[in-house]
């Protein structure tokens, strides 16, 4: 949402599917982000875990599109701020140069990033359908919301017992 924007709530249903929108619009941010992010890494265990993302984030599109047709609407992508600049800064560090380990280690920052505005659009997301009384739709975003977390442990883990140390050594 812009500063200076002005949209129209006028019920929790309205409010729902403009969430669903920003995170429609923000997992194919991603589906064009993972690939570089998973090329520019120097660790094979970074590589690795960009590109399983990748296939997750395929995934998360496809469950998003689920949720547009439990809500009876069609799937449309509301422009994600918020991703675009989080993409922004990791193209940044995709970019970056000097010593790889150092880099692997700004991936994974910028990663988490992500992966943690992601959550918060997730976790408020599956809040509204069980609000409506859209359980399934909730449980739909619940395992999303589940996979987005296990994949910013998963860096976690690669940070700390590989990547960190290495970028300290440098």
């Amino acid at each position: 949402m812009g500063l200076f924007t002005s949209k129209e709530f006028s019920n929790l249903e309205d409010l729902f599917v403009e969430q669903i929108q920003d995170l429609y619009d923000a997992e194919n941010r991603l589906v064009d982000a993972l690939p570089k992010m998973a090329e520019a890494a120097s660790c094979q265990e970074l590589k690795s875990a960009f590109q399983t993302h990748l296939g997750e984030t395929k995934e998360h599109v496809k469950r998003l599109e689920s949720v547009f047709k439990g809500m009876g609407v069609e799937p449309k992508r509301e422009s994600c701020e918020a991703m675009k600049g989080l993409i922004s800064e990791g193209e940044e560090m995709v970019n970056a140069k000097g010593d790889s380990n150092v880099k692997d280690a700004a991936l994974i920052a910028a990663a988490q990033r992500v992966e943690h505005y992601e959550m918060a659009g997730y976790g408020s997301a599956r809040n509204f359908a069980q609000r409506l009384g859209k359980t399934n739709l909730a449980g739909i975003l619940q395992e999303t919301l589940d996979e987005e977390g296990n994949a910013d442990k998963i860096l976690t883990q690669i940070a700390e017992e590989s990547t960190n140390k290495a970028a300290a050594r440098a």
